[in-house]
């Protein structure tokens, strides 16, 4: 554990720490909320946080003197990279993969093939985890755009490759 923030005798001090210039009280501590604020949060900022408070003359009871939160900092998908694997031919097979670098948690992933022909895909093709989709038994009518949505809880992002059979 590494102390980020204390008050101590009506004084806020705040730790030599990566969170200095972006941690504090919410509020004025005499009004008894101790809530802290984190700006401008990055990834690294996840993990378990715990507020301890030690009242003068008070008699403690275990334990009853301490908080703890997790924290979880959601981070959107970075824009996803579209590939085409394979020789697109008449006949052939291809795979249409789409990565995304960052996101937390990790993004799920969505094809579909747009205007005129708007087509959307489920497993076995489709693999949402992986974010690759698997074309078989290539026909000319298959070319188009392909748009692949990179997703999670924190936003979305996009990317979209131009089959041509």
């Amino acid at each position: 554990p590494m102390q980020i923030l204390t008050y101590l005798d009506g004084v806020v001090k705040v730790e030599e720490t990566e969170l200095k210039p972006r941690v504090g009280f919410l509020y004025p501590v005499l009004t008894h909320n101790i809530s802290v604020f984190i700006n401008t949060t990055r990834e690294r900022d996840s993990g378990q946080y715990m507020c301890t408070v030690n009242v003068v003359d008070d008699v403690i009871s275990t334990g009853k003197n301490v908080g703890i939160i997790n924290l979880t900092v959601l981070v959107p998908p970075a824009t996803p990279t579209c590939q085409l694997h394979g020789n697109p031919v008449v006949g052939a097979n291809v795979t249409l993969s789409c990565t995304s670098e960052k996101g937390k948690p990790s993004p799920v992933y969505q094809w579909q093939r747009m205007a005129p022909t708007l087509q959307v895909f489920f497993p076995p093709a489709q693999d949402q985890a992986k974010g690759t989709l698997k074309l078989t038994n290539l026909s000319l009518d298959m070319s188009g755009l392909y748009v692949c949505e990179a997703e999670n809880r924190a936003g979305l992002a996009k990317c979209s490759i131009v089959l041509e059979v």
